[in-house]
């Protein structure tokens, strides 16, 4: 089935909206700091050589664990970076991340932002040429354009229409941003120096969020404000005034209470996955340097082990990438299918 060339345009439109606002999100944590008036009782304990650092236990800004260099953490090469991007350990080209300066507010750009930033661009690079030749009428040929073009035919087909029903066409350029932008951040962790920008709960978070709008406001759209309120509330045949209208409102409040948990569920599941999976990954390569010092028959059967290890993980994490954004995004057009049918 032909891709609508209306709705190729939006899809790619929503990333080029949604890339800069998780972007922004993903460095909320570091914000807002003051580098120019620490607390006098931070000054009074900073050794002066650690007074400029921009590193933080969590977000060491040279890539490496807060106890050293000379400690290889795992971690360390999953989590988020701010100041310097470095390819190696010890050795190599070093990335320097920007800081942009506020009067006492400092905006530090990640090693995660420019990983969405890239996925967007290559999102808009593959898809926008795809558009125009649907527009022209042109049918995609060769594997590569195929490949692409049953992605949105799999999502629109499989995923939206048969959740969400006949509006579905309205939100499955939503869903198509949604679905690619998870897609591709996710992939690019399987490329070596770069890293999956899910792997980072605030990333995930900020999803969940646009999944959050989505599923509520569909629903508002569809059915108007004060429907759709009501809608929460349940409708139960119960004699008992009193211990009726109480069971109706533990059960609307747990109703509301799903609001959020289901977007939380999103977020979480997502997170977690792709944390633990590369988290994994750097574990098993780290028994090679754990292994450096033993003789070397030890050595290279570690070392043996540990790539064949990861080699075959690499190639679960890569279904695992697919398989996360897929259900990220069908749980998204089932949740907003629910709220626009809840008599269903």
């Amino acid at each position: 089935m032909k891709i609508e060339e209306s709705s190729v345009r939006r899809a790619w439109l929503l990333t080029v909206l949604l890339v800069p606002a998780l972007w922004w999100g993903t460095g909320r944590p570091c914000a807002a700091q003051d580098h120019e008036h620490p607390r006098a009782d931070e000054a009074a304990h900073t050794p002066p050589a650690a007074e400029h650092s921009t590193a933080s236990p969590e977000h060491p800004a040279d890539g490496h664990a807060a106890g050293g260099h000379g400690k290889p953490d795992p971690l360390g090469h999953v989590i988020d970076i701010y100041g310097q991007w470095h390819l190696f350990d010890t050795f190599g080209p070093t990335i320097p991340l920007p800081e942009f300066h506020f009067g006492k507010y400092t905006f530090r750009v990640s090693k995660y932002m420019v990983l969405e930033l890239l996925a967007g661009v290559l999102i808009a690079a593959i898809y926008i040429p795809l558009s125009k030749r649907v527009r022209n009428g042109d049918p995609p040929r060769g594997g590569w354009l195929n490949a692409f073009e049953s992605l949105l035919t799999f999502i629109r087909d499989e995923v939206a229409r048969p959740n969400i029903g006949h509006h579905a066409d309205r939100y499955v350029p939503f869903l198509w941003t949604l679905f690619l932008f998870v897609l591709f951040n996710n992939l690019l962790g399987m490329f070596p120096f770069l890293g999956s920008a899910t792997a980072s709960i605030w990333v995930t978070g900020g999803l969940a969020v646009c999944s959050l709008f989505a599923i509520h406001g569909g629903g508002i759209a569809e059915m108007g404000l004060v429907p759709y309120l009501k809608s929460l509330w349940p409708h139960l045949d119960i004699p008992v005034p009193v211990v009726g209208f109480l069971i109706k409102l533990l059960i609307f409040v747990i109703e509301f209470l799903g609001v959020f948990i289901k977007a939380g569920v999103l977020a979480v599941r997502l997170f977690a996955n792709m944390l633990a999976g590369h988290a994994v990954l750097a574990m098993i390569m780290l028994f090679i340097v754990m292994a450096s010092n033993a003789s070397p028959l030890l050595w290279g059967t570690v070392t043996v082990a540990s790539v064949l290890g990861v080699v075959a993980l690499s190639l679960l994490e890569l279904f695992v990438a697919f398989l996360q954004a897929y259900i990220f995004t069908f749980l998204t057009a089932l949740f907003m299918g629910m709220s626009m049918h809840p008599a269903h």
